[in-house]
């Protein structure tokens, strides 16, 4: 609770304002009294805060439903619709990318393919042309995008370069956040992508109310993410989660057990291949039964680790492979009892490849909430 010595009454204003901003962002529009219930309020309090945040520009009143009778209830809502986020997921073979307002619902999306050994100039015309395929769906100017959120392969540091990228050697030693900000006018944001894969988890899917989770990035190329107290763990130098530098883990290579399986037909793209293997499985393929088999102990090896390091709350498979989760999850969770001292729920993503963006797109919003809605700050105008 913030301090509130000395009657400063501007201060508990200010609280007030945050507390009827919380309350109004992701619910539809509130009548007064409703405002004044959610916030514990009194009426006159609360008609004065939105008289407030009316002129402030967060907050509308919203006219009455046509042949409404009469007089009714005044309405008011949070003007998301003021400004737009775009979260971006670079992969290896895939950009994504998906426009949200400033509460985080997802508007449009978009995917630009990639070849793993893209130049660094094609892969930057790719990750350009996902955002603004983008703002093209939506019907947004990009005069109104108030941040891009870049969730990519590699390890990043503070100031949004990647120093380091085993999957995409030309990714490596890259400004990334540097060359964003020259083709959107915006403010930029880099993130590891397993990291916002666990966050988007947390907040929109099988992990939502946990506070310490690991999450398995498993597709082509594996990663983890980890949130130890209900928030993304980066580590001192931003190395936390890289299991699959530790040779030992065999984690780099694990996906090969897949993709080289001998009952992937000849001549399929390589990103179909660990398809065909996890297919082939679940139809009971003792060729791709034992494939797979492999690759769960090499996944569940790293896995056991960070479980018996963080004694998580639960585990998430998540990733491109979380589709098969069915053939993938009971030898998993068999792996797991036989490691570890106490064993943790182990969930299927429902996230699947959009993972990574809604993971984006939530730490936009967290960033944006930082900027304008703290005790500390605000609410402040409505600027950019």
């Amino acid at each position: 609770m913030a301090d509130l010595r000395g009657g400063d009454l501007s201060r508990l204003r200010q609280l007030n304002s945050l507390t009827a901003i919380r309350a109004l962002r992701g619910a539809g529009p509130l009548t007064l009294s409703a405002l004044a219930e959610r916030t514990g309020l009194s009426r006159p309090s609360m008609k004065e805060v939105a008289g407030e945040l009316i002129d402030l520009g967060w907050v509308e009143e919203v006219p009455p439903s046509p042949g409404t009778m009469g007089r009714p209830a005044r309405r008011y809502r949070f003007r998301a619709d003021s400004g737009y986020l775009v979260g971006v997921d670079v992969g290896g073979h895939n950009i994504r990318a998906a426009l949200s307002d400033l509460d985080g619902e997802i508007l449009a999306e978009t995917r630009q393919p990639v070849s793993l050994d893209a130049p660094l100039e094609e892969r930057l015309a790719a990750i350009e042309r996902a955002v603004s395929g983008c703002l093209t769906l939506g019907r947004v100017a990009v005069s109104d995008l108030w941040m891009i959120a870049v969730g990519t392969i590699g390890m990043i540091d503070v100031e949004g370069r990647v120093i380091y990228s085993a999957a995409v050697p030309s990714w490596r030693d890259l400004d990334l956040a540097g060359r964003m900000r020259e083709m959107f006018p915006c403010q930029v944001l880099i993130e590891n992508d397993s990291r916002l894969a666990a966050m988007a988890e947390t907040r929109r899917g099988v992990a939502q109310g946990a506070k310490d989770v690991v999450f398995l990035h498993v597709g082509r190329r594996m990663g983890a993410g980890l949130i130890i107290g209900g928030k993304v763990h980066r580590g001192f130098g931003a190395a936390a989660g890289e299991i699959s530098m530790l040779p030992e883990a065999r984690w780099f290579d694990a996906p090969e057990h897949l993709n080289g399986c001998a009952v992937v037909p000849e001549g399929t793209p390589p990103e179909d291949a660990a398809g065909f293997t996890l297919a082939a499985a679940r139809n009971g393929d003792p060729v791709a039964l034992e494939a797979v088999g492999r690759f769960v102990d090499d996944l569940a090896l790293g896995a056991a680790a960070m479980v018996l390091v963080l004694d998580p709350q639960v585990v998430v498979l998540g990733g491109g492979f979380s589709r098969s989760a069915d053939v993938l999850l009971g030898p998993l969770r068999e792996q797991l009892e036989r490691r570890c001292m106490r064993m943790p729920e182990v969930r299927a993503s429902t996230l699947g490849d959009e993972c990574v963006v809604a993971g984006a797109i939530d730490y936009a919003v967290d960033h944006l909430d930082e900027q304008l809605f703290t005790p500390e700050r605000g609410p402040l105008p409505l600027t950019r």
